[in-house]
């Protein structure tokens, strides 16, 4: 069976690899990007098994089946675990949630080899995908609402320069040096949060841009976030994400 990994970070391709061999299968390509993807499958011959990240460097991997006409089976890899789930489900071989786990691995490669088996494959319906993951008109969070003793407090978007989470609890720091707990996770705020305006710069922290004073290289290729007010601690963009925030601040 030849498999080729399309994943824009390396060391996340490198552990789907190895993972691979465990099931005797070596990936004869392993890409990170839809323009080198886009070049690969131009000049190769396609592999049975595609295992596809949806957001890439330089865009979404959807770009790749507008240039080529893929013929892999494929199985998603992705971090979208609300939207698409059904349509990965009915529209491709499988999908694998990030990290992703060895024993979801195997039974993705064995309902592909069923597929194989009854001469089938996935039928891709990317337009489908596509609005799945980015309904259109999506409404954003505008306001959060916290409780503060028997009342309940109001707290607009604009006025909070961060999210973070302490002791296992979210809380939000407001420009004017208040912070309010709040009863959403961090993964929660993933979805109600406006993309173009607030970034997971780690496990810990949700930014604001318009918080930004600064911004400074740190160690191990990570940068450091200094906003206009927060001073609790040190807001460390990890290295898996720096560039995406670098994507972020540019858009």
């Amino acid at each position: 069976m030849k498999a080729v990994i399309i994943e824009d970070e390396k060391p996340a391709a490198r552990r789907l690899s190895r993972m691979l061999n465990e099931f005797g299968i070596e990936p004869i390509a392993m890409l990170h990007s839809v323009e080198e993807s886009i070049n690969w499958f131009m000049n190769n011959e396609h592999p049975d098994l595609l295992f596809l990240d949806i957001q890439l460097s330089d865009g979404l991997s959807f770009e790749i089946f507008e240039e080529v006409d893929i013929k892999s089976a494929i199985i998603f890899t992705t971090a979208y675990d609300e939207y698409a789930l059904k349509a990965f489900k009915l529209n491709s071989v499988d999908y694998l949630l990030k990290p992703i786990d060895i024993d979801e691995l195997e039974n993705a490669i064995d309902q592909y080899k069923k597929l194989q088996s009854n001469s089938s494959k996935g039928v891709l319906n990317l337009e489908q995908i596509k609005h799945l993951i980015a309904p259109a008109n999506k409404n954003y969070k505008t306001r959060f609402t916290v409780k503060i003793g028997p009342h309940l407090k109001m707290i607009s978007v604009d006025a909070i320069e961060c999210f973070f989470s302490e002791n296992k609890a979210t809380n939000i720091y407001t420009i004017d040096h208040r912070t309010y707990l709040l009863e959403d996770t961090l993964e929660q705020l993933e979805e109600k949060l406006q993309p173009s305006t607030f970034f997971r710069v780690n496990r810990q922290y949700f930014i604001n841009i318009n918080a930004i004073k600064d911004i400074i290289s740190y160690s191990n290729s990570r940068l450091k976030v200094v906003l206009n007010s927060f001073k609790d601690s040190e807001i460390i963009v990890s290295r898996e994400r720096v560039k995406d925030f670098k994507t972020w601040i540019d858009n």
